[in-house]
């Protein structure tokens, strides 16, 4: 057996080292041989812990020779590299270091001080390391997808990450710690479809429960399964001290008044900004820190659970059995796996190959579709995303077209028309973005709030704007290139004005309409003659943001107001009294038909959705979708495909619930992704189901960034995301308002 460089031996090479590069022995190096040789001196590990931030370019080539010594026969048995401030070294130097070290790399403890390229080398290319610690990492979407072969230990806290990409994860097959506290993670179905990659996975944390008594008791002794996460931080000198204390795995008493619902409190915790006292009878209190958003989602702990069979401890909370069995029936009441109610995945081939064979289990079209849509969503927890690439310069200008609100045409699937801010109306193809008829403002721009097509005249689209203007446009007459200098009318119909305007529709009879705004009165108006027939005053206490027509009585209208109330009125009948009225607890900010008339789908601020029966108003689904405090978090939801499900989504938000219309269950959430290498957030300001397309919506999505504007982006949940290569088109953005569907 080869003798064992000894450490003293290896500090006499590397002052030869140094001598030989002639530089002067780095002392930062020197203490830490000096610590090794104290440690094996009391029989501890002998690892080495190199702090490159002070290592200097004169030091580098001393350094690396010395590294590969180390590598060979020596008693030094790990290493750990530190980069805990800014590093005098370029990327390619330190990435040089690392990577020399290879299987006695045990620790790497780094913040983010370098560059992208770095990044993007260590995280496609993979490190030998047993425990990796990055801090103050600037990407947005998380991709590592290189060869952690060794790594057993992650932790990525307080880091501005916000998900994940597809491959992310997939070579840590003996991963069995991550932690991601304190970032922007939110979604629960990318991360547990991410995390599922990872076979060993046993401890996860996206926040930190500590736990608190009013007695002196001293918390009890952590698991097995904890010290990975402390052994691992008292190296790196991070403070996680008694992060993964954990009730007794055998008390299965006390989860009865833990009831699975840490997220409850921790929504309360953030609402309100105090600790909660979650288990008064056995004197215990729980208070969350460095929460991840994804932590405030409701039945956060119940999908992980469910959602991970293997995963051993959740925020510093041992999983019991109990936990699994009532996280599996709280899951099946709460969240639809696959659309449709389908209990498990099938391969889209399985399905094409049942149909062919005329199995009996497809009774109808409609079920070979739902069936082939359950397996198509199952491929995959990353919808495409995809935003519109029209063209957006207007000739002769600098500006850019920036959409208000949009409809997609009744009858042509390929076709949408959008209203601008400026007050232009574009009809668009919005499959291959091709602009096809451009109709410029006149006058004093003004923002197109209401949108409507006729049905039984399909070149017609009335258009309404925040001024009042109301007119109805012929697109075939419109002008088919984007010239502000054509003077056109366009085929053009003006209506008396509505001031204040921010609500249109037509009946289904494509014969009256009605318009809505910020007054508590709402118009008749005759598209036949081109008059306004009446004005109805006094409808609400408070104005009246939309107005809907029902899609099959022609004279069955609802109206919905920030008064909290949604009314519904028949024209057959003088309308100073309404059919009935039905109450929210917030404003109204839009009331929709479901597409049978069924139902009516009301949309409150902050997120109160609720489904009514439509004969009487009476409540059929609240679909308890967690608020953010937020009293302008501008609430809007429209159906998809057909009555079967709801989508919704709000201003102050970057995510898009869908749920299923009779059950209330979530389908899934999909979070908007802003564009650039820069750190951006996209808010949902309008949005609608494809009406020809299962599982497709389009999105009116706003930016923070006050040099950007809004996009329309397309969602289609039954494409991957790799499907194609993501585009947008670098647009600009306004601030979300209540105005409009």
């Amino acid at each position: 057996m080869a003798m064992l460089t000894g450490i003293a031996t290896l500090e006499e090479k590397y002052i030869e080292l140094c001598k030989k590069h002639g530089t002067v022995p780095n002392t930062s190096i020197l203490s830490a041989f000096f610590e090794a040789e104290d440690k094996k001196s009391r029989n501890q590990r002998c690892v080495m812990n190199l702090l490159v931030d002070r290592v200097m370019y004169d030091d580098f080539h001393p350094l690396l020779e010395l590294c590969n010594e180390i590598n060979n026969a020596s008693e030094v048995e790990g290493i750990d590299l530190s980069v805990r401030s800014s590093c005098s070294l370029e990327d390619q130097y330190v990435l040089s270091l690392i990577r020399s070290v290879n299987q006695k790399l045990e620790l790497v403890d780094v913040h983010d001080c370098f560059g992208t390229n770095f990044w993007r080398d260590v995280f496609s290319q993979g490190l030998s390391c047993e425990v990796l610690n990055v801090r103050s990492l600037h990407f947005r979407k998380l991709n590592i997808v290189g060869e952690f072969a060794r790594l057993h230990t992650l932790i990525l806290d307080s880091n501005r990450v916000t998900g994940f990409g597809e491959g992310c994860f997939s070579c840590m097959p003996n991963l069995t710690c991550l932690s991601m506290c304190d970032t922007v993670v939110s979604d629960l179905w990318t991360a547990s479809a991410a995390l599922l990659k990872l076979p060993s996975l046993e401890v996860l944390r996206f926040q930190i429960w500590i736990c608190c008594s009013d007695s002196p008791t001293p918390l009890k002794p952590q698991s097995s399964d904890e010290n990975a996460f402390n052994e691992s931080n008292s190296r790196i000198e991070a403070d996680f001290s008694g992060v993964f204390q954990q009730m007794d795995p055998e008390q299965d008493d006390l989860e009865t008044h833990m009831e699975l619902n840490a997220e409850v409190f921790m929504r309360e915790k953030v609402r309100k900004g105090k600790m909660l006292d979650q288990t008064n009878d056995v004197g215990l209190k729980y208070i969350s820190t460095k929460a991840s958003p994804i932590c405030s989602k409701k039945h956060y702990r119940i999908y992980m659970i469910n959602s991970l069979p293997k995963l051993k401890v959740l925020d510093n909370l041992a999983i019991r059995k109990s936990d699994r069995d009532r996280a599996t029936e709280t899951y099946s009441e709460n969240f639809e796996h696959l659309p449709y109610r389908r209990k498990n995945k099938e391969s889209v081939v399985r399905v094409l190959e049942k149909r062919e064979k005329r199995s009996s289990r497809w009774k109808s079209q409609s079920s070979y579709t739902r069936s082939l849509c359950a397996a198509r969503m199952g491929l995959s927890a990353w919808p495409l995303l995809h935003s519109i690439p029209f063209s957006s310069r207007v000739q002769d200008e600098s500006r850019s077209l920036s959409p208000r609100q949009f409809e997609y045409h009744p009858l042509d699937p390929s076709l949408m028309v959008y209203g601008t801010l400026d007050g232009e109306v574009v009809v668009l193809n919005h499959e291959s973005g091709k602009i096809l008829r451009y109709i410029p403002s006149h006058g004093v721009q003004s923002s197109i709030l209401g949108l409507c097509w006729l049905k039984t005249y399909p070149s017609m689209v009335i258009a309404g704007s925040a001024n009042g203007s109301l007119k109805l446009y012929d697109i075939q007459k419109a002008s088919s290139t984007l010239n502000t200098t054509t003077h056109t009318t366009s085929g053009s119909v003006t209506f008396d004005e509505f001031d204040q305007l921010t609500s249109v529709h037509v009946n289904s009879t494509d014969k009256l309409f009605l318009a809505s705004g910020y007054s508590k009165d709402v118009a008749l108006y005759d598209i036949g003659s081109g008059t306004r027939l009446q004005v109805f005053a006094n409808m609400h206490q408070e104005h009246i943001n939309v107005v809907k027509f029902s899609n099959h009585s022609p004279s069955v209208f609802a109206t919905s107001s920030f008064d909290k109330d949604v009314k519904l009125w028949d024209l057959r009948q003088e309308p100073s009294q309404p059919c009935y009225t039905a109450s929210s607890t917030k404003g109204n900010v839009m009331v929709c038909f479901s597409p049978d008339d069924r139902y009516l789908l009301t949309s409150a601020v902050d997120n109160e959705v609720r489904q009514l029966l439509t004969v009487d108003g009476r409540l059929h689904l609240n679909f308890d979708i967690v608020p953010t405090g937020s009293p302008m978090n501008y609430t809007r939801s429209y159906y998809m495909n057909g009555n079967d499900y709801i989508i919704s989504g709000s201003c102050d938000e970057s995510m898009v619930r869908v749920c299923c219309a009779q059950t209330g269950r979530r389908l899934r959430d999909v979070s908007l992704e802003g564009n650039g290498l820069e750190f951006s957030m996209m808010f949902v300001q309008s949005l609608r189901g494809d009406p020809f397309r299962e599982f497709n919506m389009s999105v009116l999505a706003t930016y923070t960034r006050p040099s950007s504007v809004s996009e329309i982006v397309k969602v289609n949940l039954l494409a991957p995301r790799d499907h194609i290569e993501e585009q947008s088109c670098g647009l600009h953005c306004y601030p979300s308002n209540s105005m409009g569907g």
